[in-house]
């Protein structure tokens, strides 16, 4: 039997007792499926789209996706595999359900992010005119703070809504990706609670599986990253090293890739100039520069802050010239060998292993280098190899946003659309991978063994009973005080694993789950089972 302590979590199969310790261990490492292809009955047989799937192509889809669903498994049998990998390498931009979108359109980010984040500063300037004394400074206080929660919700509500329904999964997946290389914590200002949202929406989705230098040009030019990395406080005469310093480190070359304390230094240089303006007033530059001033919501390159002096970065010498040397070392940066090898690595690693192999690297640093940094080429160029391809039969632990989603996503499949997903970010929180609450700029880890220990187990077990069951909370608005209408307990994994997705159990965890006396506690022991836990 599967060695996993489920009594706590459901109260009523026990498939064995262990130390925590050693649940997190074995679900890792000890399950070894028995995915023996099992044709399909009789009565499967006169009916369509009902081919079991094997292993690898269960994986497979997990792999591209936030999780399998019924519905994409059938779309899945209906084409080949490279036609459905190219599909999702080349998102088709298909609506939301209505529902949803009708969610998400009402958000207020969804509105000018520039207009509320000067909301956000004249609340704060109305605040701090206020004496501690005035009877008005605590009703200032909670709008102000009323005001930042809700747009903060927004912007992580946004994006999970997204995960969950979108067509294009691979562009949902991706963006995390990006968001999480590029991290920006949500709570480090005030302003980064609407400008988030924005940073997501302009400067990484458009370009998730795009060239990567318009991606990273768009994140140097949005005012979250210039708050985020306080290059807001970086000026001619008192540079602020942090955002060059991360830009080497973090964003493009990676730890060893050949630069060093002097070019963090003149990329700093380099940097000044490149702020923000919320007070709508006009800097005063010399004449010889006041051409150079670009505004664009509340971006600006502000010509009095900037070092116009030569700069020498990574052995090139950059023409003090203004804005335009950000143009230049975009591509410096992005056409770096080092940058392939560091971007193509950390792909290698969310998709395929922990340990990517120097060989699959190289191969993809190859193209991103030839292709001008194509990220959908050099994903290809990975899903292609043999290395992906055994990866997809080996264990491969969910982190905390895959497993939350990946459930959900299975769990509530049916017609109705969740619409609330407050408690789904209440989760990520307790299983320690909040969504944009990275408070260090090196984002959240993307190893896999990283995630392992007993306490993720045992809230993720808490987490497999809530969502195994009706979770009637998640599909009306929240409204104090009013309890959700009651709703049946989804039915539509465990009518999925008696039919198409039959191989994505092993022969050990079909045993246990015969011992389910509800469809919940089905549910429950199957996102506790080490089948789920790993893709």
């Amino acid at each position: 039997m599967l060695r996993i302590l489920v009594a706590a979590v459901c109260g009523c199969v026990v498939w064995a007792s262990a130390s925590p310790q050693a649940l997190a261990q074995q679900t890792s490492t000890s399950h070894q499926p028995n995915h023996t292809q099992v044709k399909p009955n009789d009565a499967q047989a006169d009916k369509p789209n009902t081919q079991q799937l094997a292993l690898d192509q269960i994986a497979l889809i997990n792999r591209l996706s936030w999780g399998i669903t019924p519905a994409l498994a059938v779309s899945y049998s209906k084409q080949d595999e490279k036609a459905f990998i190219q599909r999702q390498l080349a998102p088709q931009g298909k609506p939301l359900p209505k529902p949803v979108q009708a969610v998400i359109d009402d958000m207020a980010i969804s509105g000018d992010t520039t207009a509320l984040t000067m909301e956000l500063y004249q609340l704060r300037k109305t605040l701090k005119s206020l004496s501690a004394d005035d009877p008005a400074r605590e009703d200032a206080r909670k709008a102000l703070q009323q005001r930042q929660n809700t747009l903060g919700r927004e912007t992580q509500q946004r994006y999970l809504l997204r995960a969950l329904y979108s067509p294009d999964q691979l562009q949902e997946k991706m963006t995390w990706f990006w968001m999480n290389h590029f991290n920006i914590y949500l709570n480090k200002s005030p302003y980064l609670r609407p400008l988030l949202a924005d940073f997501e929406e302009r400067a990484i989705r458009p370009y998730a599986l795009g060239k990567f230098k318009d991606l990273l040009s768009a994140t140097m030019h949005h005012p979250a990253m210039l708050i985020y990395l306080d290059n807001n406080q970086n000026r001619a005469g008192k540079i602020n090293e942090n955002y060059g310093r991360e830009l080497l480190e973090l964003h493009t070359l990676g730890v060893g890739g050949g630069y060093t304390q002097k070019d963090v230094t003149e990329l700093s240089r380099a940097l000044t100039g490149l702020g923000i303006n919320l007070t709508g007033k006009m800097p005063k530059p010399s004449k010889r520069y006041s051409n150079d001033y670009v505004r664009n919501g509340i971006f600006e390159f502000n010509p009095a802050r900037h070092d116009y002096k030569d700069k020498r970065i990574l052995g090139h010498v950059i023409q003090g010239r203004g804005l335009a040397e950000i143009d230049e070392v975009v591509e410096l940066l992005a056409s770096h060998p080092s940058t392939a090898k560091h971007i193509s690595r950390e792909l290698a690693v969310y998709f395929v292993s922990d340990n990517p192999s120097d060989a699959l690297v190289s191969d993809m640093s190859k193209t991103f280098l030839k292709s001008d940094g194509d990220i959908a080429k050099t994903l290809n160029v990975m899903f292609q190899s043999q290395e992906f391809r055994a990866s997809l039969s080996k264990n491969s632990f969910k982190d905390p946003m895959e497993y939350v989603l990946a459930s959900t996503r299975l769990m509530h499949s049916g017609a109705d659309k969740i619409v609330d997903v407050r408690l789904l970010q209440s989760w990520l929180s307790r299983m320690g991978e909040p969504l944009y609450g990275r408070l260090t700029p090196d984002g959240f880890a993307i190893e896999r063994d990283a995630w392992q220990n007993s306490g993720q187990m045992l809230t993720r077990f808490e987490f497999a009973r809530f969502i195994g069951g009706p979770a009637p909370q998640l599909y009306v608005p929240y409204v104090k005080g009013e309890k959700p209408p009651k709703r049946a307990v989804p039915e539509a994994a465990r009518k999925a694993y008696d039919g198409i997705l039959h191989n994505g159990i092993s022969a050990e965890t079909r045993k246990t789950l015969e011992q389910a006396k509800t469809t919940q506690e089905w549910n429950t022991l199957l996102l506790s089972s080490p089948d789920f836990m790993n893709h």
